[in-house]
């Protein structure tokens, strides 16, 4: 079970355990879950943190998703569990893209693509799925290196009509029991988790989530990563989403630690990086921004960006800051 400490006791009281921890040789490192995204981590305190909460921001297409299943993977591969509650696909799709990303790390190659992948799993034919991958560029190393973590990432399919936080504690605890480690914890995403009970306003559902998962995050000495949606108005042309444009309430920017925004990066470049180099135009499409609105550990307003491989469902991981200005709102060349 998680045990919960709602008990009073005296900053001595934390500092002997602290020590304890020392005297037992476990490292603060232990209390860090790196993300493996170059350039985040350092901003962000080393990785996520026990405790903390993280939102992932964005308008719906910049890789919301992408970016939580790639840091799932990372973590899994370095022999850590995940736990995902997946709102919006399947195990099976999950599969998919962490095969394309395999795939597309170890191979560069322009024939290797997400699209080609589902075909293979796609097919009507009778075979094992090395038999129908045995064709497919760089497919089967990449089914072998998912095979090698594949334990250690834990996929919940759940549902806005049954999974609510309580069924998100539960799954923990289960996880917790299997592994022995608490989890990274992931929801994909925020507005979905299911508040039973009273009808409410997407204000007041949105507060009681946010309000939840931080607490869990607390209780559990893990980190809560949760992909939340952008309201209407950040969805409007020239308008760059901020904090104060995720959907429902402002107590989603109170409660987080960590909030990171994607945009596209050929959406946010101030204008004179497109008027005098239009063929800046057409590379900066191929770039995500992304954005720290908000960190409890370290700077904030710092712009990252890393090139989009959507075609292998993944991000290049080795980021830098944007170079160039960036704006308030959106600028688009035709």
């Amino acid at each position: 079970m998680v045990h919960v400490d709602d008990d009073l006791s005296t900053i001595g009281t934390t500092l002997a355990r602290t020590e304890e921890r020392m005297r037992g040789g476990r490292h603060a490192a232990e209390r860090l879950w790196p993300t493996g995204f170059g350039g985040l981590d350092p901003v962000i305190g080393g990785g996520l943190r026990a405790g903390s909460l993280v939102l992932v921001a964005g308008a719906q297409g910049l890789g919301k998703t992408t970016f939580a299943v790639q840091v799932c993977r990372n973590v899994a591969r370095s022999g850590r569990p995940v736990l995902y509650f997946s709102y919006e696909h399947d195990a099976e799709d999950l599969v998919l893209k962490l095969m394309a990303m395999e795939a597309g790390e170890h191979s560069d190659s322009l024939q290797v693509r997400l699209a080609t992948m589902r075909e293979a799993f796609d097919a009507s034919e009778a075979a094992s799925m090395d038999e129908r991958l045995a064709g497919v560029p760089g497919a089967l190393p990449a089914l072998a290196t998912v095979r090698g973590y594949a334990e250690w990432l834990f996929v919940h399919r759940s549902t806005g009509s049954r999974t609510d936080l309580g069924v998100i504690r539960e799954r923990i605890e289960e996880v917790h029991a299997a592994t022995g480690t608490m989890p990274l914890v992931v929801v994909d995403y925020l507005q979905k988790v299911l508040v039973p009970g009273a009808p409410m306003d997407e204000h007041e559902r949105s507060t009681t989530i946010v309000e939840g998962l931080k607490d869990l995050a607390i209780d559990i000495s893990a980190p809560v990563l949760a992909v939340v949606a952008a309201d209407k108005q950040a969805l409007r042309s020239g308008t760059r989403m901020r904090t104060h444009h995720l959907r429902g309430s402002s107590a989603l920017a109170y409660e987080a630690d960590v909030i990171l925004v994607l945009s596209s990066k050929f959406d946010v470049v101030a204008r004179h990086h497109l008027t005098y180099d239009l063929g800046n135009a057409e590379r900066f499409r191929d770039w995500a921004v992304l954005s720290v609105e908000k960190n409890r550990f370290g700077r904030d307003g710092v712009d990252l960006e890393y090139r989009k491989r959507f075609e292998q469902g993944r991000f290049e991981a080795e980021g830098h800051e944007v170079k160039e200005q960036l704006i308030d709102d959106r600028v688009f060349v035709e």
